[in-house]
């Protein structure tokens, strides 16, 4: 049996990996894709480049990304066993719980190689584990770029440029023999530095000030500066080459010296098993349920109320786009929040496509057409569209108030809070509370520690739970977890069952299991003496909307208490309903006895209603009663109005008539305004709708994972290519028994081709062409010619995998494949 030759390249590599892991690959960077490589070669090229390989190692845990970063300060290949001594250290004796670490650090690291390999940063057999390049030079340390490691350079990388006469001074002073060239003058203090015996005697003869210096640079950063003039203990350090000059007042800790401190740990802390999620707190499942449910409520009847406030038309849209400060305090003022839980709930509407701008030359805000099939729709569904539109969208309130990287304030709705991370964030959030058992709420900090675990590259400063961190994704998980808790997600900290069921199955399962928790509609109200009526609960859409016009809304909480007020009764006569409508309305809606004064209320306000009519000359007041005219021409508040008598029973004014029936109003009258005809005219509550709108697309954060269907076509695509570019074909050249492995496209004349293809159309081989297509792209393919006539050869391609046709006077040229390089 014959022994494997180790790939020497990461494309051969990459070659000799099956199609499953091929596509494990392309699964988990599918940059790599786009457009999908010709061939493996220009795979492994692609996975070389700096912003792809910086894209994979963002997405490395904190355990595989320590193995990475190991690698880029091991010899390059490093057997596996340097490896594992780089994270676990050696000649370690300090109990039973360096041993379990070491313990975790070995059982973990095999997983983590197979991260690396499987993302192609790293490739080659267990004796010799290479980082890709690109990887390397990223994680290696530098003085631009200090490694998280905390180890500077080497020997050699420290003392290039270093003279000879004071390299043998170094060796002098550490007790070595001097050499006759620099380069083994530079072996032969590595040797020392990485001689553990004789190392641990030469720090036996260091002054204590000088173990001190060296204990502060250990675990990095690694540089230090000193004067023209050292103290004693840093000038026995630099002489014995533990301090190496990087300028005239700048030294460094080489890696040997400061490997050996560490007793040959290149982290100080490897973390080889994620953090746990701790319990904060445990409740009942049922009561967190309840909880949840009565949050969805809330969540809807505000989502509802916000859309009704702006159902009119909502407010102008700024130049730069968004919502305006004063508007979103408004807004804020009007749903009794504050303004950052308003901008989250504007957020959200935006979001499930329920607001959009109008489009209008001057735009506003509005409902949009959506909305009112959303409003149709039963209390379980509307909660499943919200929290479906919250876990998939990018943009995110929470940015809101601060400031973008021009310091530009950033305002809802305004189009730069598209974050791509988001939806990852608040789905891995989710997750981690599913995993604990249902009604416990997890503990914030934990939480975020776990987090940063799975993603370091995109962490940072460990931020406290109490207040935002100082890396986006920390803080995104914190604006989840107040979200969540907004939606009814969560329930008093605890993930809801219903929720369970919209990650696990869907919305379908999440409504059935909201609807028994959501209480049903009401069809009554309970009018009070005092001229209030209290909604004992949610009621149906019809009455509720009928109601908030007859009345002010005084109070919410768990029954809504409405306000009849002279005022109110005038909005529902103006919006067209008579007296008797009122009093039939309320006798059909009440569990109690209509009072009195309600009664008299609307009959008082419906005979003043109307009695003043407001047109258009400028503006206008006619009155049967001329007594009502005089009384408001003898009021001083109408001084402002300029009214002058035209006749008996009409007044002109040079206001305009909303201006004249809104003064009049604010006067104490009723007046109510009429058409050019006469009529009494009907002002309903405006259902001003935007145009058609889909919701906004959340920004990717990088290309789509691929299905399996792609990832097929992709792998036979890249395999087809790798095959017509590594294939053997017969040399064209004065040996003809010779043969050589595809370098350049073929050339032949167009006779040659042309006799070269019937003929391997005749026989059935397959054949190796050159081709140019209609753009100009060259690419090399091998065919297999099927028919050959009317200046096109009809062909099955092995590199596309299907038959296609081929114009004769595109193909640059063709060779006959070799006995063994046939597919």
């Amino acid at each position: 049996m014959g022994t494997t030759t180790p790939p020497r390249t990461l494309a051969e590599a990459l070659r000799a990996r099956g199609d499953e892991s091929l596509a494990g690959l392309l699964r988990a960077r599918p940059d790599l894709l786009n457009p999908v490589p010709n061939d493996i070669t220009q795979l492994a090229t692609r996975a070389g480049t700096r912003a792809s390989v910086v894209r994979a190692l963002e997405h490395l845990d904190r355990f595989a990304l320590q193995t990475a970063e190991a690698l880029a300060v091991a010899p390059d290949p490093a057997p596996y066993a340097t490896l594992l001594s780089l994270l676990t250290g050696e000649g370690l004796d300090d109990g039973e719980q360096r041993d379990d670490a070491g313990a975790a650090i070995t059982a973990a690291l095999p997983g983590a190689l197979a991260t690396l390999r499987e993302q192609a940063l790293v490739w080659g057999e267990d004796d010799r584990l290479r980082l890709v390049r690109t990887a390397r030079e990223l994680l290696a340390p530098s003085p631009q770029h200090p490694s998280p490691t905390g180890l500077g350079p080497t020997v050699a990388e420290a003392t290039a440029g270093m003279s000879p006469g004071r390299l043998q001074e170094i060796l002098a002073a550490g007790g070595l023999p001097a050499t006759h060239d620099p380069v083994s003058a530079v072996a032969a203090l590595s040797s020392l530095f990485t001689d553990r015996t004789r190392m641990a005697e030469l720090l036996d003869t260091a002054p204590v000030e000088a173990l001190a210096v060296l204990d502060r640079l250990v675990w990095g950063p690694p540089y230090g500066e000193v004067t023209p003039n050292p103290t004693p203990p840093v000038k026995w350090l630099r002489d014995r080459g533990l301090l190496l000059p990087v300028s005239t007042r700048t030294v460094v800790l080489p890696r040997e010296a400061a490997l050996h401190l560490r007793a040959g740990r290149a982290h100080r802390v490897p973390e080889p098993v994620p953090p746990v999620v701790a319990a904060a707190v445990t409740r009942d499942p049922q009561a967190v349920d309840r909880a949840a449910a009565g949050q969805a409520f809330t969540a809807l009847s505000t989502v509802e109320e916000l859309l009704k406030l702006w159902n009119g038309g909502g407010p102008a849209i700024l130049r730069a786009g968004g919502l305006s400060v004063r508007e979103l305090k408004r807004a804020a003022n009007s749903l009794d929040v504050t303004e950052p839980i308003a901008a989250f709930w504007i957020e959200l509407a935006y979001g499930a496509g329920l607001l959009a701008s109008d489009g209008e030359p001057e735009e506003r805000y509005a409902p949009t057409p959506a909305s009112d099939e959303w409003l149709d729709l039963s209390a379980e569904d509307r909660w499943t569209h919200l929290a479906t539109a919250w876990l998939a969208a990018t943009r995110t309130p929470g940015l809101v108030g601060g400031q973008d990287a021009k310091g530009r304030a950033l305002s809802a709705l305004g189009p730069e809070l598209d974050r791509s991370a988001a939806p990852d964030v608040r789905h891995r959030v989710l997750a981690l509370f599913a995993e604990l058992p249902p009604g416990t709420a997890p503990d914030a900090e934990t939480l975020l520690r776990r987090l940063r675990w799975e993603r370091p590259l995109r962490g940072g400063a460990a931020p406290s739970p109490s207040a935002e961190g100082t890396d986006l994704r920390s803080r995104l998980a914190l604006w989840t977890l107040n979200e969540a808790e907004l939606l009814g997600i969560t329930g008093r900290g605890a993930l809801s069952a219903q929720a369970r069921a919209l990650l696990d199955e869907g919305p379908d399962a999440a409504a059935a299991r909201l609807a028994p928790l959501v209480p049903e509609p009401l069809d009554h109200v309970l009018l009070q003496a005092d001229l209030t009526a209290v909604a004992p609960g949610p009621l149906e859409r019809p009455l509720a909307e009928t109601l908030s016009v007859l009345a002010d809304v005084e109070s919410k909480g768990g029954a809504t208490v409405y306000r009849f007020t002279p005022g109110s009764v005038r909005r529902a006569l103006d919006a067209g309903q008579a007296a008797t409508d009122l009093h039939a309305f309320l006798a059909a809606h009440s569990r109690t006895p209509v009072p009195q004064p309600l009664s008299y209320l609307i009959d008082d306000v419906a005979r003043r209603h109307g009695h003043l009519r407001i047109g258009s000359a400028s503006a206008y007041v006619r009155c049967d009663d001329e007594a009502v005219l005089n009384e408001i021409l003898a009021d001083r508040r109408s001084t402002g109005l300029r009214l002058r008598r035209l006749a008996p029973t009409v007044l002109a004014s040079q206001a305009d008539p909303g201006s004249l029936l809104e003064a009049l109003r604010d006067m104490g009258y009723a007046p109510a305004a009429e058409s050019a005809e006469g009529d009494v005219l009907i002002t309903r509550a405006g259902a001003r709708r935007t145009p058609p709108r889909t919701p906004p697309v959340p920004v990717p954060e990088g290309p789509p994972t691929p299905d399996d269907t792609l990832l097929g076509a992709a792998v036979r695509a890249i395999r087809a290519g790798d095959t017509a570019a590594t294939v053997i074909r017969k040399d064209t050249s004065e040996d003809p028994s010779s043969t050589t492995p595809s370098g350049s496209l073929p050339r032949t004349t167009s006779a040659e081709t042309l006799a070269t293809v019937q003929a391997a159309a005749m026989t059935g081989s397959a054949v190796w062409i050159g081709y140019v297509n209609a753009d100009g792209a060259a690419s090399q393919r091998v065919i297999a010619p099927v028919r050959v006539e009317g200046g096109f050869v009809t062909a099955y391609d092995h590199t596309a995998d299907e038959v296609r046709t081929y114009p004769l006077h595109r193909i640059t040229g063709v060779a006959e494949l070799a006995e063994d390089g046939k597919p």
